[in-house]
């Protein structure tokens, strides 16, 4: 046992990864507050059957500032359930389904426990995240990656009721399990990742590759580490069965994407349109731009320095939303999409590490964007 995985090692990461998410959580917090108090907010969207809340200024915003955009949506099936027809279908259904248990046990506050297992499973994946970088690299490099992860323009929806959160976690858990040889592990936490957004399935192809290497590497059975790879492609399977018994169109939760206007393109067409779009349009074409054209340069570097298995994820997790595009908004939400793709933090660490570039300045740069962002969303502008 190395001096780093006793229970003295453990303690001090876990207070590593609570100081940066007590800065993170307290610096929204306040960044909230403020931003609703003083800066000019859009028109509210509501979804139906869950109207926003109105912009009111006062301590209740410390934690209400962040119930915007699709979390609306997330708070209306957890205590109204899915309806035919509206779009929810879209949302996978592990995230509400937890909202409304913990909303029961705390006595029927659904935006509260919304917050409490958004923030607690953010929580434990920056600790998974730290055991599982630390184990494939170094404590420097997971030091470094979890503070890029909390720094990144994007990262309040992690802090939001948003399912990225729990939808990290469990990936991360599901990695960390193959990687230890707990199979088990990875194909329970692979599919709850799959019960809890549709990228969740894009483990499958990961985790057979990592099966392929540990075979190759005389690890021995193959059809058994195989089998709980595919065991994550169940948690989209029950949640369409679920949809062909309830309303007999197991498609629903993919054609409702219609109703946001996307729809199959090439990814390079995608990317041409995207940066065609920010130079002539700037605003929220540029700003989603500039946040994603970064992480695709990493994720290039990354391919050369991660194991296959990362490298598979990676690449599936970036191409598989750029196969859908809104044409009015090429790079809608991907700014978002990408904050859950966790080895390119690992790329950012590495280059970090080799000098390549200056930790102060992706810290810099990273929350200047996050401040951005978030003021951005809490007053209801398109930063989904």
């Amino acid at each position: 046992m190395s001096p780093d995985d006793s229970r003295g090692g453990r303690r001090d990461r876990f207070l590593y990864c609570l100081k940066v998410f007590l800065a993170l959580r307290i610096g929204l917090m306040i960044l909230g507050y403020l931003a609703v108090a003083v800066i000019p907010a859009r028109d509210l969207v509501s979804v139906p059957g869950w109207a926003d809340h109105a912009f009111t200024p006062g301590l209740h915003n410390l934690f209400t500032a962040f119930e915007k955009q699709d979390a609306l949506w997330f708070l209306r099936i957890a205590t109204g359930g899915y309806r035919l027809g509206d779009g929810s279908a879209a949302f996978f259904p592990l995230y509400p389904l937890l909202i409304r248990g913990v909303s029961f046990v705390i006595g029927g506050h659904p935006l509260a426990a919304a917050l409490l297992v958004s923030n607690l499973s953010f929580l434990g994946a920056l600790c998974a995240l730290y055991s599982l970088t630390a184990s494939e690299f170094s404590e420097d490099v997971a030091r470094k990656t979890v503070l890029f992860i909390c720094v990144f323009p994007t990262s309040f929806f992690f802090l939001a009721p948003y399912s990225e959160s729990l939808f990290l976690l469990l990936s991360l858990t599901s990695f960390w399990g193959a990687r230890k040889g707990k199979w088990w592990l990875a194909g329970v936490a692979g599919a709850g990742a799959a019960l809890t957004r549709s990228i969740g399935i894009l483990l499958v192809p990961a985790l057979a590759v990592e099966a392929v290497h540990q075979w190759r590497k005389h690890k021995g059975g193959l059809a058994v580490k195989l089998a709980w790879a595919g065991v994550p492609a169940l948690g989209t399977l029950v949640y369409l069965a679920w949809w062909q018994i309830r309303a007999e169109n197991w498609k629903a939760p993919l054609e409702f994407q219609a109703n946001w206007d996307r729809h199959p393109a090439f990814p390079l067409t995608t990317l041409v349109k995207a940066t065609t779009a920010a130079w002539n349009n700037g605003a929220y074409w540029l700003l989603d731009w500039l946040v994603v054209v970064p992480v695709l340069a990493v994720a290039v570097y990354a391919v050369f320095k991660l194991r296959p298995t990362y490298s598979v994820y990676t690449w599936a997790c970036i191409v598989a939303p750029l196969c859908l595009i809104w044409d009015t908004r090429p790079l809608m939400s991907m700014s978002r999409f990408v904050v859950v793709i966790f080895p390119v933090f690992w790329g950012v660490a590495l280059l970090v590490e080799k000098r390549r570039i200056s930790q102060d300045l992706v810290v810099a740069v990273g929350t200047a964007g996050l401040a951005l962002m978030a003021v951005l969303f809490v007053n209801a502008y398109y930063v989904f």
